[in-house]
């Protein structure tokens, strides 16, 4: 029997948010869809929250979404900018939390560390690791969507080193995760 469940990985944000969602299929990562929501258009800032509410809404009823990763707030100087976020990020959690979906936030360092082992890592470097990850075909022009790919996948990741158990060492480690090695 497989131990299947969905994860929508969200990068919030008021004038593209990115969105990723993966099956975990008896513990390996496949990619159901990933995308972005364009509100550049959008001059209103409480119908961009509502557009945002609503489709993190549709992902999670189309995909039957078990778990919810969001890229966490980070502290960056502009407090106009940190608000707007901060706001786009509420509501998607919100739309999780009233389809009873469980909500998980992840720094984007730590993410960035998760994907590509370097927390200082470039969008298009995280990008080009899913792409040998999840075996995509084109990275998008819009890099918001691997972005929020890059959130589900960074909680798969998480999910696994919480629930895999202690190991003894990196050897042990490779040993009772061979899907995560890259072999040359």
């Amino acid at each position: 029997m497989s131990e299947t469940k969905t994860i929508l990985g969200i990068d919030p944000g008021t004038i593209f948010t990115g969105y990723g969602v993966i099956n975990i299929v008896n513990k390996t990562p496949e990619i159901e869809n990933f995308g972005y929501l364009d509100l550049s258009k959008i001059s209103d800032p409480y119908e961009k929250l509502k557009m945002i509410f609503h489709r993190t809404v549709q992902l999670i009823d189309e995909y039957k979404v078990s778990e919810l990763a969001i890229e966490a707030p980070f502290f960056g100087k502009n407090v106009q900018s940190m608000l707007k976020l901060g706001r786009a990020q509420g509501v998607s959690i919100a739309a999780a939390l009233s389809r009873e979906v469980e909500v998980f936030e992840y720094s984007p360092r730590k993410i960035k560390m998760a994907i590509t082992g370097n927390g200082n890592a470039s969008k298009e470097q995280v990008a080009v690791f899913l792409k040998n990850i999840l075996k995509f075909d084109e990275i998008p022009k819009k890099l918001d969507a691997t972005d929020g790919l890059a959130v589900a996948v960074c909680h798969h990741y998480q999910s696994k080193v919480l629930t895999g158990g202690s190991y003894k060492s990196w050897k042990d480690f490779i040993k009772k995760n061979p899907d995560r090695v890259k072999k040359k």
